[in-house]
């Protein structure tokens, strides 16, 4: 509230109640994260019987032992660390010069390729048309089907556009063209370094996309020693439950053995998840301050 204006009781109620929802979409979020750090390092049995639902129980690191112990999990990474920064690399060379040029006023034909990007958004030519333009390029089973057919999102154009209309001066560039500056080094020399709070954001959105992806992978590459890291947390994720719904009849010690294994399996699988998110939890504090600036665009005039 501005300093010197009395609230009224309808101003309280509504900072009360905003309270109240932020607390409780905190305790939303908060719960699942505690709940999966607790259980990675909890023994298996009270997390499969419910007695722990918060704080760990009968401390075990097991999990993570395995974890680095295992080769197909790394191996998983450095393939997601591989796709990820390719994929994002792409992502930035074709939605920054697309966006741009789209916001140029004197670009001829801009409102017809706008239009033509717009309807890619709504119409789509389907998971099996795709596999075959995929298979026809050559690209199954390699790094390429995994990037190049997501290589830009019409969204982002469509957001970097609006930054490149809302926040570099249409003086600026006319003054650099008179000075003789062609297109091509205006774009690198003076408009991406004043663009840094839009790169940043998409850098952010493409590359928690490509470190989250599994399903490109899982209809395109058929080597599991080209699966990102979450396809193997995947695979850890249905033999888990294979192991579980294992049926008919059996003797105890198989029985026995049976949910030993999946007791393992639910603990390298909660492992794993806090391993693959590891690494967005570091990067993501050093791309909030241009991240709050970009999802501000266009939402101030003046």
């Amino acid at each position: 509230m501005l300093s010197g204006v009395k609230e009224t009781r309808g101003d309280k109620v509504f900072l009360i109640c905003n309270y109240i929802y932020v607390f409780l979409a905190f305790l939303i979020v908060f719960y699942p994260l505690v709940y999966i750090v607790s259980a990675s390092i909890s023994d298996p049995k009270y997390v499969g019987s419910g007695e722990m639902w918060l704080w760990p129980k009968g401390i075990t690191f097991d999990g993570y032992k395995r974890v680095f112990q295992t080769t197909s999990i790394w191996t998983g990474y450095g393939n997601t660390i591989v796709y990820t920064v390719v994929g994002t690399a792409i992502n930035l060379v074709v939605t920054l010069p697309a966006a741009y040029a789209l916001s140029r006023r004197d670009f001829v034909g801009r409102t017809f390729f706008t239009g033509m990007f717009m309807v890619t958004m709504f119409f789509g030519g389907g998971l099996v048309p795709t596999y075959l333009l995929i298979k026809k390029l050559g690209m199954i089973n390699t790094m390429w089907a995994i990037v190049i057919p997501s290589a830009a999102s019409i969204w982002n154009i469509i957001v970097s556009r609006t930054f490149f209309q809302s926040s570099i001066p249409s003086e600026l560039q006319e003054a650099a063209q008179i000075d003789g500056c062609t297109n091509m080094r205006l774009f690198i020399k003076i408009i991406l370094p004043l663009s840094m709070p839009i790169i940043a954001v998409m850098a952010l959105f493409y590359g928690v996309g490509h470190w989250n992806g599994y399903f490109s992978a899982l209809i395109y590459l058929n080597d599991a020693d080209k699966y990102p890291l979450q396809l193997v947390l995947r695979q850890i994720l249905v033999l888990q439950e294979m192991s579980a719904q294992g049926g008919g009849a059996m003797s105890a010690a198989t029985a026995e053995a049976m949910n030993n294994k999946a007791e393992i399996a639910a603990l390298v699988r909660y492992a794993v998840i806090i391993v693959a998110t590891i690494p967005i939890i570091v990067i993501y504090p050093f791309f909030q301050r241009y991240f709050v600036q970009g999802v501000m665009i266009g939402s101030v005039k003046g």
